[in-house]
Formats: structure tokens, sequence, C-alpha cells
């Protein structure tokens, strides 16, 4: 048998069902019922006097009914009412043989009183009751001690059971209003989530397929040029250009199963493995293999885990910017440069071809690249390099820090 949760949920009450339909049902027809009880308790003592006692007189029970017909406007003027059956029960008993044995008008209002009304009216109200009951109780000449006791006591309870049920309506609305809180935080934290997951694919599909179609371009423009003076280089062009389109295809099949995939967990959305650090060598040998660029990686520093969406944003980045220089830069050779310290990695794409100049230096890609460093608690810094070309400075932060980088 396994433990309840301590944030499960108690178990309904049986009255649960009936407090609920009380709720919804019109006031006045409450207020008119209770009223109707409190008329008929009254009437019992008309209708079967106490052997022994005089019987109720015409007067006393009109009295009585005027305790029990301002009831039903109780919720609609508390006080006005409570002010009505506080007159009235004190003259039935003191001018109407013989008074009555329970003030069930009384109880009522000084519940209402305690569930409803302002501090300072059911204050003075608890203690005009108090201080009314002990003086008419005094008048009475075979009062008995314990009658007092009884009586203060009673309207004590009546009181506290108001108090009780305003309080217990108080939470039950703090409870409600944070109910309506917290499933607004989650709708905004969800939206949240999408957009961000959103931007990722977006990201994702663009370093692809830029990529991807940077290749094949350059490779379809050089393969025409050489088919008929060196065709094994020709159909090494062709070869590139179908490896390099099998690879993009795999790699939005990746892609695109996240977004067919419905299954939820605890931990996400499950996404198929996408090129980490792994993968960067093989990058740059593509690159070069296809473009004729002479692509060199080096290596500096020992390597530190890194989480799996930076070494995620190391291949892209290093994608993107080899991207650029392929597409923009007219460059000959690019270096790619990770350089391995102890709070942080250092990627480092140049090449030697016309710079910052170069069309599309400002455009998505590069805007990419700054945001997939920033989500990994990075940053990201372009522009022309030391000896000229173009420079791409990327640094991250390794599995130590990348907690305190995010803040």
């Amino acid at each position: 048998m396994s433990a309840r949760s301590p944030l499960s949920s108690p178990s309904p009450s049986p009255l649960a069902p009936v407090l609920a339909r009380l709720r919804t049902t019109n006031p006045y027809a409450v207020d008119a019922a209770v009223a109707g009880l409190v008329l008929f308790a009254v009437s019992l003592q008309w209708l079967f006097p106490d052997e022994g006692d005089d019987p109720l007189s015409w007067q006393g029970w009109l009295l009585g009914a005027a305790t029990a017909v301002p009831l039903v406007w109780r919720h609609a003027a508390p006080f006005a009412t409570a002010c009505a059956v506080s007159v009235a029960t004190p003259v039935q008993a003191l001018y109407h043989a013989p008074p009555p044995d329970l003030m069930y008008g009384g109880f009522v209002v000084l519940y209402t009183l305690a569930a409803l009304a302002r501090p300072w009216q059911r204050r003075m109200m608890l203690a005009g009751w108090l201080v009314g009951v002990a003086t008419t109780i005094s008048h009475r000449e075979d009062a008995e001690p314990f009658e007092y006791a009884f009586q203060l006591l009673s309207i004590v309870c009546a009181y506290a059971l108001g108090s009780l049920t305003r309080t217990q309506r108080a939470y039950t609305a703090e409870l409600e209003d944070r109910a309506r809180r917290l499933e607004r935080e989650r709708a905004a934290d969800t939206a949240r989530a999408t957009a961000q997951e959103r931007a990722r694919i977006a990201r994702d599909m663009h370093d692809i397929l830029a990529h991807a179609v940077s290749l094949m371009v350059v490779q379809a423009e050089a393969g025409p040029v050489v088919v008929r003076s060196d065709p094994a280089r020709a159909e090494a062009a062709f070869d590139a250009i179908a490896t390099t389109g099998r690879d993009a295809m795999t790699q939005l099949r990746r892609i695109l199963g996240v977004l067919k995939q419905e299954e939820e967990r605890e931990s996400g959305p499950r996404r198929l493995p996408q090129p980490g650090l792994a993968a960067l060598p093989g990058l740059v040998r593509r690159v070069g293999e296809s473009t004729g660029l002479v692509v060199e990686l080096r290596v500096s520093g020992t390597p530190s885990p890194l989480p799996p969406d930076s070494e995620v944003a190391v291949y892209r980045i290093a994608q993107e910017a080899l991207t650029n220089t392929v597409k923009h830069a007219y460059a000959s050779c690019a270096t790619v440069v990770l350089d391995w310290a102890e709070d942080e990695v250092t990627l480092t794409v140049t090449d030697d071809g016309r710079g910052p100049a170069a069309p599309g230096g400002g455009g998505h890609g590069l805007i990419g690249i700054r945001e997939r460093a920033a989500a990994c608690g990075g940053g990201a810094v372009t522009g022309a390099g030391p000896d000229g070309g173009f420079r791409v400075h990327v640094r991250l932060p390794v599995a130590a820090g990348r907690r305190a980088a995010l803040g």
C-alpha cells in the first residue's frame, strides 16, 4: 500500500455535493427556508405548551415571529436583520409569558454576522447579546444559575461557528485564487517552452539546410566544369552532393521526429540524438572535401564534460560559421579552434575571405549563433579577424559553471 503524497488532495466530504448545491441556490430561497424553520420552532411553544406554564399569548407569538421573519433578508442586509431580531427577542422575553426557551433567531443572526458582517458590527452585536441576555435572565424571578451559563455559551458557540465559516470561506477563496494563478503560470510556462522549442527547431533547420544547400551548390557548379576534362573529379563532386543531401535528410528527420512525438515524460518530450563534439571532425572533413576549402581543426587544453545542448551548440555554430565562409567569404582556407579551459570552452572559426562586409554578415545565421550561445549561458562575438577575413568567437561554460552562468 503506497503512502499518500503530501500534496495529494483529501477525500471529498459526503456533504460536499449538498454544500455545492446550496452555494448555487438562490440565497433568498435558502434564507426563506431558514426563516420558516425558526418560525416553526418558535410556534412549538405555542402549539405544545409545557405543563404548568402559562400558554404563549398571541402577542408573544407575534414577537416570536418578529425574530424569524427578518431572517429572509439576512444575506441582503445582515446588520439590519440582526438589529431587528435583537430588539424583538428581549421584548418577547420580558413582556410576554412565558419567555422563549431558546433564542433561535438570535443564534442565526449571530452566526450570520460572524460570517458576513464587518468586524465592528459583529463585535458590537456579540457584546450586546451577551449583556442583553444576562440582563434579561436577571429580571426573571425563577432564574437558575445554570441558565446564565447555558444561554451565554450558546451565544458564543453560534458566533464561533460563524467565525469558522468565515475563515473557511476565506481559505477556500485563497485556494481558488492560488489555483487560478498556478494555472496561468503553467500556461505561461507552457507557451514559453513551446516558443523556445520552436526557436530551437527553426535554428536547427536553418543550419542544416543552409549548410547542405551551400555545399551542394558549390559541387553542382564545379561538376559541369570538370565533367569532360576530369571525369573522376566530376564523379566525386556528384557523390559529395548525394552524401550531403542524405546527411541533411537524416538530420531533418531527427528534428521533424520531435514534432511528431506526442508522448510526454517528466523530463519533456524525447528527442532523437543530434550531432555533438564527436561529429565535429567529420564536419570539418566533409566541408573540405566537398568545397575544396582548406579547413583545419585544432584542439587544445583538456576536454571537460559539456551538457548535451552545449555539445549540439558547438557543432551547429561551427557548421553555420563554415557555411557562411563557403557562401559569402570567397576564402581559400578556414580554421576551427576548440580551446578547453578549466571553466569554459572557446570555439573560434576564422577564414581568410573578404571579411564582415560580405553579404549576409548580419543575417539569420549570425543571429542564431548568438542565440545558441546565450541559451547555453555563454556569449558570441562576430566580426573581422585579427589578420583580416572573418572570425566567429564563442565562449560556453562547461558543466561545472553552467548553473552560475545561467543565473
